[in-house]
Formats: C-alpha cells, sequence, structure tokens
C-alpha cells in the first residue's frame, strides 16, 4: 500500500514538473521526502511559500489540494478544490475529493450533491452508487443505490450485504438470496455477507442452514450477541438443548439479555435440570424489569398524593417496595397514614421500617423526626 500511494505521489510530482517546468520553484525531491515520512502539514506550508496567491496554474493548485487534504486541513483543501470546480464542474476526480471531505467533516446534505454530480458525468462508477447507499436517509433512495451498485458489482460485499439486509426487511427473500450467494460464491468467508445468510435463513425459520452459517461466523472468530443469540435461539428450536445451553455461554455476562437467559432457562428445563433452570429464569426477570422500575411507581405515588387521591399513592408505593425497598419510601407511607389517614398502626409500623432500613447519615433530619413520632405513637 505504501509503495502504491509513493507511485501516485511520483505521478503528480511529475505531472507537475513537465507542465509547469518553467515556472518550478519546489524541489520536488524535498517535497517527496516530505509525503513519505507523512510530513504533510510541512509539506503544504513549504508549497504555499513556493506558490503565493494570486494561483491560477490548475496543476499547482490540484497538488495544493491534495496536499491539504493529506495534512488533515479539511477546509484549506475543499478550497482549492472548489477553485478547479469553478474552472472544470465536471472533474470527476475533483468531485470524488470534495464529496469525501464533506463527507469527513459531516456536511452529508453537500457530500450527497457532488455524489450525484459526480453520476450526471458517470453513470456507471461503483464507488459513488455505494457511498449515496451509505449516505442516503431515504429508504427507498437507499435501495435504488445499493442495487445499481450490485449491478455493476455484485461480488462486493458491503454492498451486497447491506443490501440483502433492506430486502430482508421488505420481505424479498428470494433476491436477497440470490444476492448474498453470488458475492459469498467470490468470498466465502466474509463476515458481512455470513451475517446476511443467518438473518436471511433465520428469518425463514430455516434453523438447520441458520445453524450452519452461524458456527461458520463463530469459527471465524465473531461472537457477538447478534450472531450468538441466532445461533442459540435456532439450536433450541431444533430441540439441541445442550448446543443452545453452550452457544448463549459464549456471551460475557455484559452481553447477556432477557432473551439468552430465557432461552438457556428453558433449555435446562427441558433437560430436567429445575435447579439451573429457575436460576436462569430468576437473571431473565432481572433482565426484563428495569433497574429504575422502582422509582417509576414512586414517583408517580407522590404524583397522586398532589393529587389527594391517597389509595392509589398506597398503591403506588407498595408497588415501588415490591420491585425494591426504600427508605424514603417507607418514610413516605409512614408519614402518610401519619398526618393524612390519622392510622397510627400503620404509621407505626412503616416508621419502623424506615429505621429497619438503616438510613445514611445525610437523613439524620428524618431519623431525629422518626425516632420521636415512633415514641409519640407507641404511647
Amino acid at each position: 500500500m505504501k509503495n502504491y500511494c509513493t507511485s501516485i505521489l511520483l505521478l503528480i510530482l511529475l505531472s507537475t514538473s513537465i507542465t509547469s517546468f518553467a515556472q518550478q520553484k519546489v524541489n520536488d525531491a524535498l517535497l517527496l521526502d516530505m509525503y513519505q515520512n507523512q510530513r504533510y502539514a510541512e509539506a503544504a506550508a513549504y508549497l504555499k511559500s513556493a506558490y503565493p496567491e494570486p494561483v491560477t496554474d490548475i496543476k499547482v493548485i490540484s497538488r495544493l489540494a491534495y496536499t491539504y487534504q493529506m495534512a488533515g486541513k479539511l477546509p484549506d483543501a475543499e478550497a482549492y478544490y472548489l477553485r478547479i470546480y469553478q474552472a472544470d464542474s465536471t472533474n470527476v476526480p475533483v468531485l470524488f475529493n470534495l464529496a469525501n471531505i464533506y463527507v469527513k467533516r459531516e456536511f452529508t446534505a453537500k457530500a450527497v450533491t457532488f455524489y450525484k454530480k459526480i453520476i450526471a458525468v458517470d453513470s456507471t462508477n461503483f464507488m459513488v452508487y455505494k457511498q449515496l447507499g451509505k449516505l442516503s436517509d431515504d429508504p427507498a433512495e437507499t435501495l435504488t443505490y445499493l442495487q445499481k451498485a450490485n449491478k455493476i458489482n455484485p461480488q462486493d460485499g458491503d454492498v451486497a450485504s447491506e443490501l440483502s439486509y433492506s430486502l430482508i426487511d421488505l420481505k424479498q427473500f428470494k433476491q436477497a438470496q440470490k444476492i448474498l450467494t453470488i458475492a459469498m460464491a467470490a468470498d466465502t468467508d466474509n463476515l458481512q455477507l455470513l451475517r446476511g445468510m443467518l438473518k436471511l435463513t433465520y428469518t425463514l425459520k430455516k434453523y438447520p442452514e441458520t445453524i450452519k452459517a452461524g458456527e461458520h461466523i463463530v469459527e471465524l472468530g465473531d461472537r457477538s450477541g447478534f450472531v450468538v443469540n441466532k445461533l442459540g435461539e435456532s439450536y433450541y428450536m431444533i430441540k439441541n438443548y445442550q448446543c443452545c445451553i453452550e452457544t448463549f455461554a459464549l456471551l460475557s455476562d455484559i452481553a447477556q439479555n432477557e432473551s439468552s437467559y430465557y432461552y438457556t432457562a428453558e433449555s435446562y428445563k427441558a433437560l430436567k435440570n429445575q435447579p439451573m433452570a429457575i436460576t436462569f429464569f430468576e437473571k431473565a426477570l432481572v433482565q426484563a424489569i428495569s433497574p429504575v422500575t422502582h422509582l417509576y411507581y414512586s414517583e408517580m405515588a407522590d404524583s397522586y398524593q398532589e393529587l389527594n387521591k391517597l389509595k392509589a399513592c398506597i398503591a403506588n408505593y407498595q408497588k415501588s417496595l415490591f420491585f425494591k425497598e426504600d427508605g424514603l419510601v417507607y418514610y413516605s407511607l409512614a408519614n402518610l397514614y401519619d398526618t393524612k389517614l390519622k392510622d397510627k398502626k400503620n404509621a407505626l409500623k412503616y416508621y419502623k421500617k424506615y429505621i429497619d432500613s438503616k438510613p445514611p447519615e445525610k437523613q439524620k433530619d428524618y431519623i431525629t423526626y422518626v425516632e420521636s413520632r415512633i415514641l409519640e405513637l407507641k404511647k
């Protein structure tokens, strides 16, 4: 790759030298050394000093644009490329460089505009259709661009996989399979294509084929949640429960989810290992319930209290406690029974629960108040 880039640089330098020999102001050997050692910012400054404005030679402007682009100074590179564009609006390399600069600067609309300008000049440019397929936010346009790119180069794995995903979502399964099959014939170990085939066969409930694709993907080193979940579920569907368990075990704890725990639990249950089934059902429940569910109920209880709907308020505090014990919820219930409902028995019960929850030192004022109320209510 480095040799290729060096050759390109030499061609650029030689082209400029031949075209502008009489006006040559730079040391090409020095400039090439800067390029080879990736001292692009230094090279840009050197060229800038060698060619003060106004610069009118398109070859020189092109050299400046390229060097600033490689130096990562994209606004400067853009300005130079735009000068060339103004002189020749059909210059495909310039249009491409401008579009790429806009992609890097996340000016998507401008990038799309310039990629479309290339299509107007060259309607068979594969890379442009590929880029437009990535950038378009219109699903119909995306599909059209990907289809055109795939028609030009059906063996490109990136395009084939993206197109297959779109076609699967549109339930055009036969076309998706055809596209994947052609691309995979050229690259049988392409993970993107294999993941596309995995999604297709799983969607069609062709579980043995899903397993075949999934096992291949895992062997190639991809143990992502998407792959393992589809593979594990497929093993479950063909009643290979042990393989289902072993497959989901490939996931790290952080990658496990309600679904992986559920299928693992059901597999243990099918194998008559009830203790392990219960363990994984419990894990599935933890994943299924939001860790802040108790907070939602507590906040709703406060709102009901503001509306003076005390029955609903109490019910929501109780639901909050079901999901997580919280000292302040015990306090709120106790205070509600104490001050609003004049129910000494329940007030005392929840004040005691508040103290038993071992509230932190920062709640000292609450603690002092509750201890005094407990003494009063016991009288």
